[in-house]
């Protein structure tokens, strides 16, 4: 029994609180944040070293629910829930949570607030309408290749026929007709990487070599005219994926944000963290992974237009007036072969796709 008591005494109260999977925030009279734990770094995406002495009211909006439950706890002296609030800043985007808040004493003491995100099922129901989109792009893929190319070959050979006979003005119109049947050939070949139905092979992969091969690649080509900036963990374990597919996924995720960022002023911030991820089930396996590396690419462009949000990663859906709406089917169907999750926020200004993966690990050698 002794023994039992030392070991308790022993226990170190800020461990276990950076141990917990809720971020847990401590407040003062004045509303300055006194103590924030790991989780509240990651869901705040802030150090705790820039967390401690901000006001709540710098850091969240004046109407925030935050706000709202302190100062109700300060009011009547007792604890205080809100389930499913969302939380907003500038800072980090929308956080869609359940709140509790408690009095460390009376009167003047400090409040504990802590929050449980409850967007976890929310990726998980995101994550399952891109493996949709995925399948339903690779059975257009399929029967695109079966059902238009060989016809396509026809015309264009039977358009080559008439061309050698045609009068001057009509060959104009038979080399219209061999252009188009190429442009769409060439589509169809695009959505050819989708209806690849062999394993994915993976393995260990440096994200940071592969993120910055994509950061040169757009540096030195379509990101000349943005400000590239570097936030890396350099403590992470590699991923468990496909380098080269890993490479595409980002090097899309990166031509897009600069394709959105003003001409003058433009920037893109590419970061990775360790944070406690959910776990997934691996597709074609009984697997379930977990998915702590997260990679955020974050760009100040004009944001993402409402009516699309909840259909970008579908196939054929872009708001770019030559684009073809197949880059970010291809993004989800890439993470979604990882095992992975792809989510985003967007407003003006500022718009955060964040990809969550698995990583080498005692998880990744129960492939099934």
């Amino acid at each position: 029994m002794n023994a039992q008591a030392e070991t308790r005494r022993d226990f170190d109260a800020g461990g276990i609180l950076s141990a917990l999977p809720d971020a847990v925030l401590v407040f003062d009279v004045d509303e300055c944040i006194v103590y924030a734990n790991q989780a509240a770094e990651q869901m705040l995406e802030t150090s705790a070293a820039h967390l401690i002495g901000v006001k709540a009211g710098t850091l969240l909006s004046d109407d925030s629910p935050i706000l709202a439950v302190i100062r109700q706890v300060r009011r009547g002296g007792a604890s205080v829930s809100e389930d499913g609030v969302t939380i907003d800043s500038p800072r980090f985007g929308s956080r869609f949570v359940a709140l509790r808040a408690a009095p460390l004493g009376n009167g003047a003491d400090p409040i504990v607030v802590s929050m449980h995100e409850r967007s976890i099922a929310r990726k998980i129901d995101r994550q399952l309408v891109h493996r949709g989109a995925a399948r339903s792009v690779t059975a257009m893929a399929a029967m695109l290749a079966h059902e238009v190319k060989n016809p396509l070959s026809g015309i264009r050979g039977a358009a080559q026929l008439l061309e050698q006979s045609a009068q001057p003005d009509d060959r104009e119109l038979t080399r219209l007709i061999c252009d188009e049947a190429d442009r769409i050939v060439a589509l169809v070949n695009r959505m050819d990487v989708f209806s690849d139905g062999q394993p994915l092979e993976r393995g260990p992969v440096n994200i940071h070599q592969v993120l910055e091969h994509v950061r040169k690649l757009a540096h030195n080509g379509f990101a000349r005219h943005v400000r590239l900036t570097e936030r890396y963990d350099p403590s992470l374990p590699p991923v468990y994926g496909n380098r080269d597919q890993l490479i595409q996924v980002f090097l899309n995720l990166l031509k897009n944000s600069a394709e959105a960022v003003p001409e003058v002023n433009g920037e893109i911030a590419i970061s990775t963290a360790y944070q406690q991820g959910v776990r997934l089930a691996v597709p074609g396996t009984e697997t379930r992974m977990k998915l702590p590396l997260v990679v955020t690419i974050e760009d100040n462009g004009h944001g993402i237009p409402e009516d699309i949000r909840q259909h970008l990663f579908d196939p054929f859906v872009t708001t770019k007036v030559n684009g073809t709406g197949l880059g970010l089917a291809l993004v989800a169907k890439v993470i979604g072969d990882h095992g992975g999750v792809i989510e985003f926020d967007s407003e003006p200004r500022r718009t955060v796709f964040r990809v969550m993966l698995p990583i080498i690990g005692h998880d990744s050698g129960k492939r099934g």
